[in-house]
Order: C-alpha cells, then structure tokens, then sequence
C-alpha cells in the first residue's frame, strides 16, 4: 500500500511541490496558515488539516517547507505539532534550519519512534515548479529508501549524504554560502569593469565564456540582475538568516569563515535599507550604489 503524504507549508517552494506529489498519484493531506495556498491544492486533490498534528494523524511521511528554524521547532515538535500525530512514521524537514536543529529534531521524534531526514533544496521556485529541485538527504538509510520515490516527484537530483542526521543541512549551508558570497565578489567584479568602460553585455557574455563563470555570472547576474527584473525567487531576509546559520555552524565546527562573515555584511546592509522582502538578487544594488552604475544590458 502507498503511503500517505503529509505536506505541511505551502509557499513559494512548498506549493509547487505538493502539487507535484498530487499529479504523481499521492494522497496528500496539506495545511498551511496561508487559506488561499491550502485552497488551491484542495482543488488539486490534496485533503486540507487545521493543524500540523492532524497532518501527523493522517499522514505515514510528513513533509515540511518552513521558512525559519523557529517555525520548524513549533510545527513539528511544539503543542498541536506533527510529533504528536498518531500515524506519521517519517518526519522530512526540506527547510533550511542548520545541522544542529536537524540532530535536535531527529533526536526529539526518535523518542517517540518516528524517523527524521533533513531534506533540504537548492534549484529556487523555478526548479519546484517544474520538478527539477535537488533534494539533499541526511539521516537514516531505510526512512531514505522509503521517502525517495517521493521526492523523485519534485526532484531531479536526490541524493542521500549520509545516515547522520544534519549532513543534507550542512551541504544546503555549504551551497548558499558560495552562491551568496559568489555574488557578492562577481559583482565588485563586474562593477570595476563597467566603471572603466566595458559595455555590461559584453562583460558578461566573455565572462560566462571564461573560466570565471558562475552560477552567479550566469543566472543571477546575466539573468535577474542584467535584465533589472530582480526575480530569481528567494528572499532576501532568508538568505541572510541562511549567512547567519552557516556562521554560528562553523563557529561550532572550528572552520573559518572569514568569506561568509564579510558577505553577510552587504546582506545586513541590504536588510538595513527595507529590502528584508525583496529577492535576494538585489543585494547587488548595494554594491551598484557604491559603484555609482549598474550591471543592465
């Protein structure tokens, strides 16, 4: 018998990706504060709960999409939580909380006999939506082997880094870290150039050509940031709470992070100027503005 699939938070990734789960035949029970996104997938097919524990109660893998570690901590632990529900056996958390809040998870449901991956994603809103995320899996190797045909719903590269819980967190820190900090020094980057009179398309077109290339040169910045739409899909007050977990991490593992700390830096100022909402493509801006010109074709 198939198991029933549990998704609890439905944004900007989470919705597109429940939605994948449905068309690939799943029972899904959904919740979500956000009625307008839990309405949607009801019209899909998904069973709509009013809370996380009824989610638990109906479902045997609970998947989670949170946005902060917080809230992960309160929906699947806390009074009303997924650990309290009667028939969930896996707990999946694709969120990006930190390895420490992964073992703590794991250590919390495993008391009460359900197994926890640490799940989390990179590929942004536009691989949820067409179902090319890479899921990267910690935790343990049979509750993996029961979850991955469902994350090969939503997902093109899914591997499992390891049995010990918090290794898929710290490889998602390890991949925002180097987008975030890629970014920034791309950008310094570019901006000398353009200030000393190269045309910006021809920048980037040789520089994507070049052994410099990036996911950045390429996607960001030829992409969301050239074209000034600023729409790469990830905000900005989440990718500087990403800089911070990966800090306080290294911190706690011993490893430098001297790159990470400077980076942060620009992230902070950004926030600092009210663009806590805005994608986090823009925190090119604050570097424009130091400059005096802009990457637009």
């Amino acid at each position: 018998m198939q198991d029933k699939i549990g998704f609890i938070g439905l944004g900007a990734m989470g919705r597109h990706m429940a939605a994948h789960l449905l068309r690939k035949g799943h029972e899904v029970f959904v919740c979500d504060t956000n009625d307008a996104a839990a309405a949607a997938l009801v019209t899909q097919g998904a069973v709509r709960c009013d809370t996380a524990r009824r989610v638990g109660d109906s479902a045997d893998i609970v998947l989670a999409c949170l946005p902060t570690p917080d809230v992960v901590e309160r929906v699947l632990l806390g009074a009303g939580g997924v650990v309290e529900g009667g028939r969930v056996r896996v707990v999946v958390d694709h969120s990006t909380t930190g390895p420490s809040m992964a073992r703590h998870v794991a250590e919390r449901l495993g008391a009460q006999g359900i197994a926890a991956l640490d799940a989390p994603l990179a590929g942004g809103v536009a691989g949820a939506e067409a179902g090319t995320l890479s899921v990267m899996v910690g935790g343990d190797a049979a509750a993996y082997a029961r979850c991955a045909p469902v994350f090969q719903a939503f997902g093109r590269k899914v591997v499992h880094v390891g049995t010990q819980p918090g290794l898929g967190q710290v490889l998602k820190l390890v991949n925002n870290m180097t987008v975030g900090a890629t970014l920034i020094a791309t950008s310094e980057a570019v901006l000398f150039g353009i200030k000393s009179g190269l045309d910006a398309g021809v920048l980037l077109d040789m520089l994507n050509a070049s052994t410099a290339r990036s996911f950045a040169s390429e996607s960001l910045l030829a992409g969301a940031v050239a074209s000034r739409r600023f729409d790469f899909g990830f905000r900005m007050d989440l990718m500087r709470k990403d800089m911070r977990l990966y800090l306080q991490e290294a911190e706690a593992a011993g490893a430098p992070a001297f790159t990470t700390a400077l980076t942060k830096q620009f992230f902070d100022q950004a926030m600092a100027s009210g663009q806590g909402a805005e994608d986090m493509t823009r925190v090119v801006q604050v570097l424009e503005q130091l400059a005096g010109v802009s990457i637009a074709r």
